[in-house]
């Protein structure tokens, strides 16, 4: 016979409980706790730090608007807010600003240089050169702008007294630009010593006039303009003629329609309406054509206006200036990172436990000028700080999801390499358990782990599993096959015992002779031991030759005859006259034997077996009294099945059919056997009926 591989399919999963997949609940639970405790940590931080941000910010609030107050109330503030609106010239001129004092004393360099740098009104150019054209802000002051400007020069060239032609010589061309209209002036530097000068101003008609003065021309007479050359060589001059030093230019422009305006009908009108439509420009030339320096030059500086405060704001605040009821300006604090904020991420921190903070806070001030008097309101607005909070945030962002990646990464890798093969491997296994429960199989079906072998741990502990479940397998066949060839051998042995037996039946076949008991229990032996019949079943096909059986002498053989057995000290009080009963000696004797043997195992040592004989109506009942432990209570009844007793099998033969043997053929005899306990021990109850 060619054997092969027999692989049975597997039935349906069988349903797992919880228990089978707590680890993977508690694994999935840790990972979810890593997940939740990181979130919880982030926004732990998160939410601390925008409480934080607000006690700071209200801390710091009235102290920002003190310090947009004084800034405003400094000289270079009060010009801000003396000045809003921007120039409206085009570019190339330079529009007057209102001073914050009532003039510049524009006849000391030192003094006009103060005044200018206080109140910040300067042109800064490339170069180091500077210029300041403004306005006085008291109106009795006169018409007049002021042009202020500081730059580095060589020695000046003068002009001799009543020389026309400037071609070679310095001066200033002042041009003056209002409504559409020009005026110009030529101011030819005029030595007083070797450090300072004067700027006499000729009205000169057209722009391109700038080398030649009119003739007869006489200065205006409230033109003023002063230079001055002060501090040491800012280069490596060798000579004085080739001497840089830091000159100062200071001029006194009259202008007609300024002073018009301080005689209007209703007051004056100070400042002009139209000063920021006003324009100058000025320029000083030098020999042979050569610009020094010229206020159109591009690239200048701007001095301080009310914009450039916007960048004191923080995100989310209001400054609010107003003159009476009119607002001046309104500025709002730009974020102060260049990162636009998340807007699911400021939605977030918008729904964390509000701080202690108000959600909005406002302080007022006022700095008072000579121009009037302006109100400050500074308004905050948490939200400002959410969004700055929300941009800070998002680049931070990066670390926590790095660290959720590197969790989820984590899981999946543990998941699809650990956890998914032991999950796999846990239902396969039950399936197959649930398979070899089967009570109509006993086969050993196939594990599976092709998919699962590996040179980690789990692939070799899945490959040992399945490499045992197969070696089993294979002995389990080898051990059907033997137990087959056996069954074979025996059956062809148990024909030829079956054969003399059956020729001895015939020999002996009249019903009473006592051969023929022995010769039939033979036949039955021979079926149990061959598997033809259960030993029930063999012991329930025995024939009994019931007849008169004297139970006194019976009793009196039996415990003289019980040591030959290996059952000492048993006792019997004949009776002294018959006892008559229904009965088969043989099968009888088997019994009282088999009840014997069971008493004589379980007496205590040194103590006898007794038998007793007492005649109850046509009832005769034999007594077997042992000391030693009682039966439990429960097992009574169930001491006389086939297979119960509570002894260890000895030298391959079962306990558990003695008293089975004995209730069988009792039964068949008509009597009837019981077991109850008693003070000392245990007593057996044989009964049979009276003949």
């Amino acid at each position: 016979m060619k054997l092969g591989r027999v692989d049975f399919p597997l039935p349906d999963m069988p349903r797992l409980g919880v228990a089978a997949f707590r680890n993977r609940i508690v694994f999935h639970l840790v990972f979810v706790a890593l997940v939740l405790a990181t979130l919880a940590l982030a926004l732990a931080l998160l939410n601390e730090e925008r409480q934080r941000n607000a006690q700071r910010y209200e801390q710091t609030f009235a102290k920002s608007l003190a310090e947009i107050v004084a800034q405003l109330r400094h000289p270079s503030g009060q010009l801000a807010l003396m000045n809003p609106e921007p120039s409206q010239v085009e570019a190339g001129w330079v529009a007057p600003l209102v001073l914050p004092f009532a003039a510049i004393d524009f006849d000391d360099a030192t003094k006009a240089q103060r005044a200018v740098d206080m109140a910040g009104c300067a042109l800064q150019y490339p170069g180091g050169a500077s210029l300041c054209v403004a306005v006085g802000s008291n109106a009795y002051a006169g018409g007049f702008a002021y042009l202020v400007a500081s730059l580095d020069a060589p020695p000046l060239v003068p002009r001799e007294h009543g020389a026309l032609d400037l071609a070679d010589l310095h001066r200033l061309r002042i041009t003056l630009r209002r409504d559409g209209a020009e005026q110009h002036w030529l101011a030819p530097v005029e030595a007083l010593d070797a450090q300072r000068g004067q700027l006499p101003g000729f009205i000169v008609d057209g722009a391109d006039n700038s080398t030649t003065l009119p003739r007869k021309a006489r200065p205006q007479r409230d033109f003023r303009g002063w230079v001055w050359r002060e501090g040491p060589c800012l280069n490596a001059a060798t000579s004085a003629a080739d001497c840089v030093r830091r000159t100062t230019i200071s001029v006194r422009l009259p202008v007609e329609a300024f002073r018009e305006a301080l005689f209007r009908p209703g007051g004056p009108q100070w400042p002009p309406a139209d000063l920021a439509r006003t324009g100058l420009r000025l320029a000083l030339l030098g020999p042979g054509g050569a610009t020094l320096f010229d206020s159109a030059t591009p690239g200048a500086q701007p001095p301080l206006t009310l914009a450039r405060l916007s960048g004191t704001l923080a995100p989310g605040e209001t400054l609010r200036i107003t003159r009476g009821a009119n607002v001046v300006a309104l500025l709002q604090g730009a974020d102060e990172t260049s990162t636009p904020p998340s807007p699911w991420l400021t939605a977030l921190i918008q729904h964390l436990p509000a701080p202690a903070t108000p959600r909005r806070l406002q302080a007022t001030d006022t700095v008072t000028t000579p121009a009037g008097r302006f109100d400050v309101t500074l308004t905050g607005d948490l939200l400002g700080l959410d969004r700055s909070l929300s941009a800070s945030a998002a680049r931070l962002a990066w670390p926590v999801g790095a660290m959720l990646g590197s969790i989820a990464l984590a899981w999946l890798i543990i998941e699809l390499g650990l956890i998914r093969r032991v999950a796999t491997l846990t239902k396969r296994a039950a399936a197959l358990s649930h398979q070899l429960q089967a009570p109509e199989r006993f086969e050993l079906g196939t594990l599976d782990v092709a998919d699962l072998r590996g040179r980690d741990e789990l692939g070799i502990l899945a490959g040992s599993l399945a490499d045992l479940l197969q070696h089993a397998r294979d002995s389990l066949r080898r051990e059907q096959l033997r137990a087959e060839r056996e069954h074979d051998q025996w059956h062809a042995v148990g024909h030829e015992i079956m054969s003399p037996l059956q020729s001895l039946m015939l020999l002996h076949a009249a019903d009473g002779d006592p051969s023929r008991r022995y010769v039939q229990r033979m036949q039955q032996a021979v079926k149990v031991l061959y598997g033809q019949a259960s030993p029930s079943e063999a012991l329930a096909a025995a024939t009994l030759a019931v007849g008169r059986l004297d139970l006194d002498a019976f009793l009196r053989g039996v415990a003289e005859n019980a040591a030959y057995a290996g059952i000492a000290d048993v006792a019997y009080a004949p009776a002294g006259e018959p006892v008559w009963v229904q009965a088969d000696e043989y099968p009888l004797e088997d019994a009282i034997t088999h009840v014997l043997g069971n008493a004589d195992r379980y007496r205590l040592p040194g103590t006898p077996i007794t038998l007793t004989l007492r005649i109850e109506g046509e009832l005769a009942t034999v007594d077997i009294h042992n000391q030693g432990p009682q039966i439990a209570d429960d097992q009574l009844a169930r001491i006389f099945d086939y297979g119960v007793s509570d002894a260890e099998p000895e030298d391959g033969v079962r306990r558990g059919q003695g008293l089975f043997v004995a209730k069988t053929y009792l039964a068949k005899m008509g009597g009837s056997i019981a077991g109850r306990n008693v003070g000392d021990g245990v007593v057996f109850e044989i009964g049979l009926r009276t003949a």
